[in-house]
């Protein structure tokens, strides 16, 4: 089994965080994991991406090719309409429905949203709400990867709860117990429980 995942996004949005969690749940797993990232200008509200490889078996190389990605989790959606091309015939985006307008060219925001709209499998969810509603006012990125973790599909919300344990342990219980309550919010939206 392999899952082969766009993690995309702007800088400071949390995505590398994500991808932290995600490849120490793979390690717990003993799953092979490949990983490669761009993230100049992140601190400039850049974009960022990351490929995550997960797999049962040898992964040869870091990168995903075009039309090979199982799944796109991005924290804007004119980010993830970026990576349309690296999508395979089943594959599925989770994206935040809220855009992140950061220039000045952005694009209509009716636009982005109907050519999401026009993509077979996409799940999107304004999760800056869902975190104000959890009471934690950072935790968008945690909500997002709540709402993809049914999507992972090779990893299970158990084992990302625990990896978000892990990484987030040395910040403190609360700060534990407020991220994996956004994860959960999330987990509950992509289920149709919110």
């Amino acid at each position: 089994m392999k899952k082969d995942i766009i993690l995309c996004g702007v800088g400071g949005q949390g995505i590398l965080s994500i991808a932290t969690i995600i490849g120490e749940a793979s390690t717990k797993a003993n799953l092979h994991l490949k990983q490669a990232e761009v993230h100049g200008m992140s601190q400039r509200g850049g974009d960022v991406q990351s490929n995550l490889r997960l797999s049962t078996d040898n992964i040869w190389s870091d990168l995903i090719p075009l039309g090979e990605a199982d799944l796109i989790i991005s924290m804007e959606p004119m980010e993830a309409l970026r990576y349309l091309p690296y999508l395979n015939e089943q594959s599925t985006i989770v994206t935040s429905s809220k855009p992140f307008i950061n220039i000045p060219n952005y694009p209509n925001e009716d636009i982005v949203q109907a050519e999401l709209d026009a993509m077979p499998n996409v799940v999107k969810l304004d999760i800056e709400s869902v975190t104000k509603d959890a009471g934690n006012a950072r935790g968008a990125n945690m909500v997002l990867l709540g709402m993809a973790a049914p999507y992972l599909e090779i990893l299970s919300i158990e084992q990302l709860r625990e990896a978000i344990a892990t990484i987030f342990a040395r910040k403190g219980e609360a700060v534990v117990e407020a991220n994996l309550k956004a994860f959960d919010c999330g987990v509950a939206a992509s289920k149709g429980e919110l």
